[in-house]
């Protein structure tokens, strides 16, 4: 298994608050995280966490569904939208809205997608995951439950706004390499970190 040494970072923010005039001004530090480093292995992955670099419109991701991997991209909704992340809602598309993001399937086994069980890519219009049918597909190498809910989890943490890390003793879905999120099938205490240092 690959480590890499990426380390996550955090600066601190100082906040001054006015004191009445019959006491003594007093400063306050509040600590605001900075959004957390990138793995710089590909061209075109950002320096950090962004919100800009996400499928994220006001507040919200509306989806549609072209994929027939419906656990895994339900499942992926499910993680990423409890247990605090409440941010940002993950909400299907409907007659009233515009989608910002498709799941759909692809088969391809060149280049990149040769390891590749999934991809995250962004558009003018609906960004799009992509399911690699070549890896994920039934009696492929990672064609199991297990394996197609941890690529979903993955690639929505991408349209969510969160980059490729891999950082020393910490286990992260947004690892780059597939064999590392083995077992990873929701956001790990470090994707918690990141995601509330992104969103609040």
């Amino acid at each position: 298994m690959r480590i890499a040494t990426a380390l996550a970072a955090a600066s601190s923010l100082a906040v001054f608050y006015a004191a009445p005039p019959h006491q003594a001004a007093a400063a306050v530090t509040v600590a605001a995280a900075a959004p957390a480093k990138c793995h710089r292995g590909e061209t075109g992955e950002p320096a950090a966490d962004s919100r800009g670099r996400s499928s994220v419109d006001a507040g919200e991701v509306r989806w549609e569904d072209e994929s027939k991997y419906d656990d895994a991209l339900a499942h992926a909704h499910r993680v990423w939208t409890s247990g605090g992340l409440d941010k940002v809602k993950v909400r299907p598309d409907d007659a009233s809205s515009i989608a910002d993001l498709q799941w759909r399937d692809v088969n391809r086994s060149d280049g990149k997608w040769a390891e590749r069980g999934g991809q995250w890519a962004p558009h003018t219009g609906a960004d799009n995951i992509y399911f690699n049918d070549h890896l994920l597909g039934d009696r492929k190498a990672y064609g199991t439950k297990q394996w197609r809910r941890s690529v979903a989890v993955h690639e929505l943490g991408h349209a969510l706004g969160h980059c490729h890390k891999t950082i020393n003793w910490y286990l992260t879905v947004l690892d780059p390499d597939i064999d590392n999120i083995d077992g990873i099938t929701e956001p790990t205490g470090t994707d918690r970190k990141n995601y509330h240092a992104l969103w609040g």
